[in-house]
Formats: structure tokens, C-alpha cells, sequence
């Protein structure tokens, strides 16, 4: 990957497979931004700590490299890429946002996925293998669900995370099994990742104007589809104290 900042042009999936199938799929863009960060170079796009990590403005390359030196993976990283939606006019909600952990080789080793959901809550699942090798483009990593996101999906069962970069073209599958350990739902971000500069960071505003709020009108909107399908709203429960837990495989 280049260690330069790039646009990541990509689309979402999410297939829900029961109890009744639902699926959509919607265009976006990301930044892909090597840590610490440069400020972009328009006006109409900005990025922040503030948003990510601790949250509080602090230095986001620290807070991840404190991470992974927590689960003995430190002298492994060399690099670390933020894959984030920038702020657009002020406005900023992800989902989830991609750290991308690489050795001094560009071989991905770790991936800290920092999980918001809409009641201001936060969680970071930090994916690498159990023996911290390189992380295979078909290799999934799994680990136990312990953060309430849906409120039509319970607080039970499990990940399974796959990451495959190859070229300029990036792959993101996260999958969801209930504690059956059968899939309920599928999730993928597919695209291609293009240099950064003020021309294509105009280009991909003016094709995806207002994508933040392109997002989260359409979480509320899928989930008004859902509830009015008569899937069973759960109650979000109190969050876990640990706010950083880790694959098993």
C-alpha cells in the first residue's frame, strides 16, 4: 500500500439472511490516510483525532501503536493507514473506520476496527492472527461479538473479519453469526484506492455529496424497513467496560 494519502472509492453491502432477507447496497468514499495524519487540502473535507481513538483530540498514531504494543504486536508495525469518511461540511459519522497495520515488508499484520454505533458508543476489535504473521487476502479471523450496533441483532455470537488488499484494490468482509454460529448477516467494502489531491478529492464530494449524511439517513432508513417488517427491536444493553477486545484465531 502506498504510504501516501489516498481516496478509497467503494461500495457498502449488508445482506441480512434471517429471520427475513434483507439487502442493499450504496456507493461511498473514504479517506486512506498514513498516520499522523496531514490535513487534507479543501476546505469542504476535514479530519480529525478528535473523532477517532480516545476521542478527546489526542494523537490517534499513539493511541493505535498503544494498542497494539498491548497484545505484543508493536515491533511488528512499522505503519499504520486510517481508512475513515472525512468530515464533510462539518459533518462526520463512520460506521466503522479501518486501521491498517503493516511491517516494514507492506505486509498487513494487524487491522484495529473502531466501531461506532448512533447512541455515541464506541468499540475497537483489533484483528491479526494468534502467532502475529502476515494477515493472507483470504484469511478470516474471528472474534466474539461484544458490542450493541443493531438493535434488530443481539449482543451474542461473533465476527468473522476478512481483509484482502492486493494492487490498488481493497476488500473488506465482516460477517456476523448468531451463538449458533450461523450466518445472519454479511457485510462487505469493496473498492479502489486513487491518489489524494485537491482535483480528486473534489471529484469524489461532487459524486457523493453529503456522504456522511448520506449514511446515517440510511442506517435510520433500513432500520425503519426492518421494524416495520416486524423484526424484534432490542434494547441496547450497557455497554462493556473494555472498549478494546481481540480476534482468537
Amino acid at each position: 500500500m502506498e504510504l501516501t494519502p489516498q481516496i478509497y472509492t467503494a461500495k457498502v453491502m449488508h445482506k441480512r439472511l434471517f429471520p427475513k432477507i434483507n439487502q442493499f447496497t450504496y456507493a461511498v468514499y473514504y479517506l486512506a490516510i498514513p498516520l499522523p495524519a496531514e490535513p487534507l487540502p479543501v476546505k469542504i473535507l476535514s479530519f480529525y483525532d478528535k473523532d477517532h481513538g480516545a476521542r478527546d483530540g489526542s494523537d490517534i498514531d499513539a493511541w493505535a501503536k498503544d494498542i497494539l504494543a498491548r497484545y505484543g504486536l508493536d515491533d511488528k508495525i512499522s505503519h499504520i493507514t486510517l481508512i475513515t469518511m472525512p468530515r464533510v461540511l462539518g459533518y462526520v459519522f463512520n460506521p466503522v473506520s479501518f486501521f491498517l497495520c503493516f511491517d516494514n515488508e507492506r505486509k498487513l499484520r494487524a487491522v484495529i476496527c473502531e466501531v461506532h454505533n448512533t447512541f455515541g458508543e464506541q468499540h475497537n476489535y483489533l484483528c491479526a492472527r494468534v502467532d502475529h504473521a502476515p494477515i493472507s487476502p483470504d484469511e478470516w479471523l474471528e472474534a466474539e461479538k461484544l458490542f450493541h450496533v443493531s438493535p434488530f441483532l443481539p449482543r451474542e455470537g461473533s465476527y468473522k473479519f476478512r481483509f484482502a488488499l492486493v494492487g490498488d484494490q481493497l476488500g473488506i468482509w465482516i460477517d456476523y453469526c448468531d451463538k449458533n454460529n450461523k450466518k445472519q448477516l454479511l457485510t462487505s467494502l469493496t473498492g479502489k484506492l486513487t491518489p489524494l489531491n485537491v482535483v480528486s478529492l473534489r471529484r469524489a464530494f461532487w459524486s457523493h455529496p453529503l456522504v456522511t449524511l448520506k449514511v446515517i439517513t440510511l442506517i435510520h432508513w433500513q432500520a425503519a424497513k426492518l421494524a416495520g417488517r416486524g423484526i424484534r427491536y432490542i434494547v441496547k444493553p450497557l455497554q462493556h467496560e473494555e472498549k478494546v477486545s481481540v480476534t482468537y484465531n
